[in-house]
């Protein structure tokens, strides 16, 4: 008789349930077997009252699914998201009914957002109480429809493999993004003879178009008469696995390369036609340029206000071809010449025969021109200052040159993440984990977790400001629960960073309810048993991030940084891109 246990391939496994498909088995056991054959060995979650009967029958499949029990739903949702974008895998999140439910809503619409494939398994109540406001009740199927990809309620044991296989395939498929499975009790505890297949068809869903070959060939004509082109490369790049055609394209014609948030990492920051970071704390001259450019080739990214500025204003010498695979963010925000709805890496790999090589240099010449006055004026200043006290920029500055640009970079949300995303010298694809569309304070702390989970042996390090910090401080218990080695470091200014800038910039220096009043960072990591120290010299600063890269397991450094620090560049709201302030 053929043992489960020990099956040696996911294979194996799909052959054994196929042929035994009258074998009974529970709704909860189902639901971990199907997420075996889905290929995942990592849940992060919450358990509950409603969840029970699948946290019970977990501890039956301990040696094929690790349960991460984080300290918040919250945490859970966060880290999950974190370890799809460094696996490329499909996250996974438990939570119970009711508020557990609830509390992953914050980082199902951080998922939404930045397009990341998770799938989020709540219980409900039995199916008898629903809608009879019973206790932990809460309609999540309704609430969590305008930030899911997918979302159903399964109400029926028999249900439960048909409605995991679409969920993982409409997740993954396309541009992902996080899908809901709501499970009632009874659902769980009842039988149903147990198969499972995955989904690799729904008639109504129809993630992948025909290639548009002929608006390529139109595209490619544009591309070859173009005297000052720009590629604008999102994070659809690193979702369809097209660095390595990107770049060739670029160097095939000499484009520069300007990134997003999201993007970046997709091309390396050492390379010579890198343009910079675009968006409103994005480098000079991709922003200043964009308005001189007769042809931007947009690349998986769609155009939102922090990358346009002025909508009125943007780019109006260029024609815009937009390669994006989600129809809906085509002529959305930004009338297009060249509407390509397909997959980044596909797209390229057909246009990158049809064009011609170049060189671009006169253009190049502008950026590099801009860069000089940026890196004068910024730059030096930021990350190579001579007194005063530390600066977000020179912290980076330091971790990017001790890791050579290889390691994951998770930040918050606020001056850090700018700071982060500007200074440190990524060299790697997928190496920038951050919240980009939501901008989810919090999202630091967990989603290191999550990433270093998923990604074992490359160094992690989380850049958090001391706002941010707090608000899922709790996660350092799931840290000391599984001496999980991220490299923590606060950039502490005992503000709300970013909050407190715009006030200064715009509310003349009405500083209302930013400050922040701290608690003894080191203290607290004490009782966590996580080794701690802070940093508020300079010259100590080098030698404390040695320390904490060298040490095993967990570290945090706290680093009291420039209180009032402003990042620089900045594209006012309402101002066009071309406008762009290196100086307040």
């Amino acid at each position: 008789m053929f043992n489960y246990d020990k099956a040696e391939s996911m294979t194996e496994r799909a052959e054994f349930y196929e042929e035994k498909t009258t074998e009974e088995i529970t709704g909860a056991e189902a639901l971990l077997r199907c997420l075996i054959e889905e290929g995942v060995d990592t849940i992060f979650g919450y358990p509950g009252g409603a969840i029970m009967p699948v946290y019970d029958k977990l501890l039956d499949y301990k040696e094929k699914i690790r349960h991460i029990l984080t300290r918040h739903e919250q945490g859970a949702a966060h880290a999950a998201q974190a370890y799809a974008m460094v696996t490329g895998k499909p996250g996974v999140a438990f939570a119970t009914s009711g508020p557990g439910a609830t509390n992953l809503i914050t980082g199902i619409a951080n998922a939404y957002l930045d397009s990341v494939p998770v799938v989020f398994i709540t219980a409900q109540v039995v199916s008898s109480l629903i809608g009879t406001d019973a206790f932990q009740e809460t309609d999540i199927i309704g609430i969590s429809m305008p930030v899911t990809k997918w979302n159903c309620q399964i109400k029926r044991a028999e249900d439960i493999p048909e409605m995991v296989a679409k969920a993982f395939y409409i997740a993954t498929t396309g541009r992902p993004g996080p899908v809901l499975i709501d499970i009632t009790k009874d659902s769980q505890t009842g039988k149903l003879p147990f198969r499972y297949k995955k989904c690799r068809y729904i008639r109504s869903y129809n993630p992948y178009k025909p290639l548009k070959k002929k608006e390529i060939e139109s595209a490619a004509i544009i591309i070859n008469h173009a005297e000052k082109p720009l590629i604008l490369a999102g994070h659809g790049v690193l979702i369809s696995k097209a660095e390595n055609e990107l770049k060739e394209f670029a160097e095939k014609t000499g484009i520069p390369v300007a990134v997003t948030l999201l993007g970046m990492s997709c091309f390396p920051t050492n390379h010579r036609l890198y343009a910079g970071m675009l968006g409103m704390h994005g480098n000079l001259a991709p922003n200043k340029l964009t308005n001189e450019a007769d042809v931007i080739i947009a690349i998986g990214m769609r155009f939102d206000d922090r990358v346009t500025g002025n909508l009125k204003k943007y780019a109006p010498e260029a024609r815009i071809i937009h390669i994006e695979i989600d129809e809906a963010e085509i002529n959305k925000n930004v009338s297009v010449d060249i509407e390509i709805n397909n997959d980044a890496r596909e797209v390229l790999k057909y246009l990158i025969p049809l064009v011609n090589p170049n060189s671009h240099e006169r253009w190049l010449r502008e950026f590099r021109i801009n860069d000089k006055i940026e890196y004068d004026t910024v730059i030096k200043p930021e990350i190579k200052p001579e007194k005063g006290p530390i600066k977000m920029g020179e912290v980076v500055n330091v971790v990017s040159e001790l890791t050579k640009g290889e390691a994951i970079i998770v930040t918050d949300v606020g001056q850090n993440q700018m700071s982060a995303a500007r200074y440190y010298k990524f060299t790697k694809p997928n190496t920038l984990i951050t919240s980009g569309g939501m901008g989810t304070m919090g999202f630091g702390l967990p989603a290191s977790v999550g990433a270093k989970v998923g990604k074992p042996d490359i160094p992690v390090i989380a850049f958090l400001g001391d706002g941010g910090f707090q608000m899922t401080i709790q996660e350092l218990g799931t840290i000391l629960h599984y001496n999980i080695p991220v490299k923590l470091i606060i950039l502490n200014n005992f503000f709300l960073g970013m909050v407190r800038q715009w006030q200064d910039m715009f509310f003349h220096k009405r500083y209302a309810s930013t400050e922040l009043v701290n608690p003894d960072f080191v203290k607290i990591c004490s009782g966590y048993n996580i080794p701690a120290e802070r940093v508020t010299e300079r010259n100590e600063l080098t030698e404390a991030i040695k320390r904490m890269l060298d040490t095993d397991g967990p570290y945090l450094l706290e680093v009291h940084v420039e209180k009032e620090g402003t990042i620089l560049p900045m594209v006012e709201p309402g101002a066009s891109v071309s406008e762009v302030k290196i100086s307040k």
